[in-house]
Formats: structure tokens, C-alpha cells, sequence
């Protein structure tokens, strides 16, 4: 099954004595897996196989579709349950459908996912939205056919041959749009099975989002070829917010051990939520960068800024289990219903204030971290 050559059966073990973060209790607290829906196909196959080996106290129940599973997709009692199902149950399945699809913003092409969902609960996520009330992480199995789709895009395409804010040399490939890459990572080795596969593909480079500091990712010699994009706020928001993530801090302490490591090293200036006090919060959380990251990880950041996007659904679903989020979150005197490019309707700030806070939010940028090149805002 593991047969491409871009395919490695997984990360390098740690230094003797010096165990995997995975297996750590930080780890364990994350995910304590007690129950695994799981396709009998997905099941049966060795990445399966490995992510029951990894909680083999874990209960596996056969679903027939990892998409429709009545008693948690679209069950409104599970809203008061939404932390403890996101870190008690894994869902196992197939990737049906392998899209790559053009961006232009983050990357040039999101890659199909190698999993959807996330063990974190950040009371903004727009993920939950399509399944309803719970939404734990579905790793999907298949990884060889989403290398291999991969693989055969990023040959079509041959070299990049003009520069854009995506990269000027090289095809971006957004790896984690619907999951976090490296809360996969204590799950399964599909993260290091695509960071090892963009290594190998000259023209072309991972990209994905994180708000967890994951240790073992250290050890994958990615080579410049995978971006981390550390997303960082305001310590405050984060608390209230960034529901079991890293703390802020310690995602920006990081940057300089992955860029050593060789990972490429952004951020996302995300979400940027307006409330009383949010530009002082911003300027401070911006002088942090400058005083305590390294002059390598300055030299080559760049960063998006995401202003808060919000969703009348998950405004209810939160009200059932984080109503002090949606005080700050929930402002119908701010916010203005949009059409998403997926065809939702969401809310978002209104376009006044939208582009008011998004000219702030430069500006602070410009005097507290001027080394900070900002590649798009939205």
C-alpha cells in the first residue's frame, strides 16, 4: 500500500531515552481516546492499523461512512458535550474525494486533507459548522492516494514561473485547512508522511496553520520545503478563545527551534477580534514578537491577517457550552451577514470597520514589528 517512493512508513524515533512527545501525558491529556468509529476499510489498512495500536484501551465501533454518523454529526444534545467528544473519540475513514483546489491567498492550491476535524475548541473555528454539534478528528487512512494525487498535481504544474504572495518561487500547498497538522501528528504519521513527500518535490511546498506546539515534528527534516504558520493573538483572547491550544507564548517561543529544525516560519495574525482594548492588546502582543524572537525567524517571516469571521450556527452551538466567548465574538452591532466562497452565510464585520481595524492593524505592525512583511488581509 506504502509503495511511493515520496512515502516513508512514518517519523524517525526519538534519541534513545528520550521519548516521543505522542506518548507524553501533555499528549494524552489532548487526546484520551476512549472510542473509535472507524470503516471497516480504513480500519483494516496499516494506517488504520497504527491508530489503533495507539489507544488500544479505545472501544472501535464500524460506522459505515465517516461523514454520517447519526448520534454525532447532527445530534443537538452533544453541544454540552463538544470539549469531551473532541478529546475522547477518533473517527477513522477514507478519503473519497481528492480535490486540489485553487486559493491564492494562504497558498496557491489546498491540498486534499489527510484528516478533518480537531481535538482543539477554539470557539471561532469554522470547521464544526458542516457536521453539527461535535466535531472530533477523522484521520484519514488512505494517505498513500492523497501523496500520490498530489504528486501527479504538482508534476502537471512544473515550475512556478512568477512570483506571487504565496511564495515567489515555489507552488504552496495548504496541508491542514480543515485540521491542525500537528495535533494530527500525536494521532498518526500522515503529517510526516506529507512533509517527508514535499521534500522530494522540488517546485512545490506544505503550508498549514497551528496553534499546538508539537516537539516531534523537530525531528522530520522537512528541508525548507513545509511552512508553519504559527497563529497568535492576544494572550487574553487566546485564554477565552483558543480553547485547548499551546498558550501564545509558548507558539512564539517555538519559532525559532522550527526554523532550525528546517521549517519555514510564518504567522497568522489570527483571529483579530475587535472588542474594548484590542489595539493596546495588539501592540503589546507585537513588541513580545520583537523582543523575544530570533533574528533568523525575522529575517524570513511574513504574515496573514484574519479578521473574525463568525457563524449564526455556531453561535448557538456555543451558547450551549462557551456563552462568555460569545460575548466577544457575537457582536450584531459590528457584524454584517456574507456569503462564503463555500456558500455559507456567515457574519462578519461590517466593511467600515472591517477596513479601519484592518489599517490599525498595520500600523502596529509598522511600529512595533516592522520586520514583519504582512502578505494578505482579510
Amino acid at each position: 500500500m506504502f509503495g511511493l517512493e515520496e512515502l516513508r512508513t512514518g517519523a524517525p524515533p526519538p534519541p534513545p531515552g528520550q521519548p516521543a512527545f505522542r506518548d507524553s501525558p501533555e499528549a494524552r491529556r489532548m487526546l484520551a481516546v476512549r472510542e473509535i468509529r472507524a470503516e471497516p476499510g480504513a480500519a483494516a489498512s496499516p494506517r488504520g492499523r497504527q491508530v489503533l495500536a495507539a489507544f488500544p484501551d479505545a472501544e472501535v465501533i464500524p460506522v459505515d461512512s465517516h461523514w454520517r454518523i447519526p448520534d454525532l454529526h447532527g445530534n443537538k444534545g452533544n453541544a454540552e458535550r463538544w470539549v469531551r467528544i473532541k478529546s475522547t473519540v477518533l473517527v477513522l475513514g477514507e478519503k473519497k474525494t481528492l480535490t486540489v483546489r485553487p486559493n491564492g491567498r494562504s497558498a496557491d492550491w489546498i491540498a486534499p486533507g489527510a484528516a478533518n476535524g480537531c481535538a482543539m475548541a477554539c470557539a471561532y473555528c469554522y470547521v464544526p459548522r458542516r457536521k453539527g454539534y461535535a466535531n472530533p478528528i477523522t484521520v484519514f487512512t488512505n494517505i498513500d492516494r492523497i501523496v500520490a494525487r498530489l504528486r501527479r498535481h504538482v508534476t502537471e504544474l512544473g515550475p512556478k514561473r512568477e512570483p506571487n504572495q504565496c511564495d515567489p518561487d515555489a507552488w504552496v500547498y495548504d496541508i491542514g485547512e480543515n485540521n491542525d497538522c500537528s495535533v494530527d501528528a500525536l494521532i498518526s504519521d500522515n503529517t510526516a508522511d506529507l512533509i517527508h513527500a514535499f521534500t522530494r518535490w522540488p517546485t512545490a511546498k506544505a503550508s498549514f496553520a497551528t496553534k499546538f506546539v508539537n516537539p516531534d515534528l523537530l525531528r522530520l527534516d522537512p528541508r525548507g520545503r513545509t511552512r508553519v504558520r504559527f497563529s497568535v493573538m492576544p494572550g487574553d483572547d487566546s485564554r477565552l478563545l483558543d480553547i485547548r491550544t499551546s498558550p501564545v507564548e509558548q507558539r512564539i517561543a517555538a519559532a525559532g527551534d522550527f526554523l532550525e529544525a528546517g521549517y519555514e516560519v510564518h504567522f497568522n495574525l489570527s483571529p483579530v477580534v475587535i472588542r474594548p482594548g484590542w489595539e493596546q492588546a495588539w501592540a503589546e502582543l507585537l513588541q513580545h514578537m520583537d523582543d523575544v524572537l530570533p533574528r533568523g525567524v525575522k529575517e524570513q517571516a511574513a504574515a496573514e491577517v484574519i479578521m473574525l469571521t463568525h457563524n449564526k450556527a455556531l453561535h448557538e452551538v456555543n451558547e450551549e457550552w462557551h456563552p462568555r466567548a460569545e460575548e466577544v465574538i457575537w457582536r450584531p452591532d459590528l457584524q454584517q451577514a456574507k456569503r462564503s466562497e463555500n456558500g455559507d452565510w456567515n457574519v462578519r464585520y461590517r466593511n467600515a470597520a472591517k477596513s479601519a481595524a484592518v489599517e490599525t492593524l498595520r500600523r502596529l505592525v509598522a511600529a512595533h514589528a516592522p520586520w514583519l512583511t504582512i502578505r494578505y488581509a482579510f
